[in-house]
């Protein structure tokens, strides 16, 4: 077989020990076959380093909100379904071999073509200010939520009751007048308020659950030097998602748990009641 073949089955622990042996020889005694055998290890790194960072990816929140709100399948009356003429699939020694050589030689081409790749990968585009601040603020959002919405005995800092209080201390805080969005429809009662900084900026937090005991909050902070924009931008991190606007002089989101599909839509109603 060719030499790029057996150093690849070599690298996979797919010999025999004379095999395994003779190359070990080989290695140590070719300049050539020592550069192939570099360059499949870099490939099979270059490809892990690849896989890892899909895995790091964060599921879609279309996706998310697909599953959670799928319907099951309705139940259908049995009927009776024509019998197909089963095979057998059999195989003879000889197609067996050469389907195994065939499936090696691709594995072994894949990793060489991804060894002969350049090691310098191009850096990736730099973020514009205005990006590093949102994804900090947001980062923040999501940490605070992470520890924030497991105290139900520390939540808020005021409570639902002191709304002229909550609506002076963090008005003349935050720099951003707001009303109380009535979230009753969706299920989430108003439990009061708290203060926190994300992104270096003082961020007013509105805190609903419902009576799952599901928290959702309702984010703000003072935004200078951005455009309103209509979109509503959907992140996930991890277990928390966010959705965020901006609107006059100001940043919005709605943060809340992964698996809520309705989270867009409390999104737009605070967006029109706040």
């Amino acid at each position: 077989m060719p030499l790029e073949i057996r150093l690849s089955a070599f690298m996979d622990g797919e010999m025999s020990r004379d095999e395994k042996e003779e190359l070990e020889k080989l290695i140590a005694s070719d300049p050539e076959a020592r550069r192939i055998l570099d360059e499949l290890r870099h490939g099979s790194d270059v490809g892990r380093k690849a896989f890892d960072e899909v895995l790091k990816e964060p599921v879609p929140l279309a996706l998310v909100r697909s599953i959670k709100s799928a319907q099951p399948p309705k139940s259908r009356d049995a009927s009776p379904r024509l019998a197909r003429p089963s095979f057998k699939l059999a195989p003879t020694g000889r197609q067996s071999l050469a389907a195994a050589l065939i499936l090696f030689v691709l594995g072994g081409g894949i990793g060489y073509l991804f060894g002969m790749q350049p090691a310098d990968v191009p850096a990736a585009t730099p973020l514009t200010p205005a990006q590093a601040t949102m994804r900090n603020w947001l980062d923040d959002i999501a940490a605070y939520h992470r520890i924030y919405s497991r105290q139900p005995r520390h939540m808020v800092e005021m409570q639902a009751s002191e709304l002229d209080e909550i609506s002076k201390w963090l008005s003349g805080t935050v720099g951003v007048k707001f009303n109380f969005p009535d979230l009753a429809a969706d299920g989430l009662v108003f439990q009061g308020a708290r203060m926190f900084i994300a992104g270096g900026k003082p961020v007013g937090q509105l805190i609903y659950k419902n009576l799952d005991g599901d928290v959702v909050a309702v984010c703000f902070t003072r935004t200078e030097g951005v455009a309103n924009n209509s979109n509503f931008d959907e992140t996930i991190k991890d277990d928390v998602s966010i959705v965020s606007w901006y609107r006059d002089g100001a940043t919005y989101a709605v943060v809340g748990p992964s698996s809520d599909a309705m989270l867009d839509q409390i999104a737009k109603r605070v967006s029109s009641e706040i």
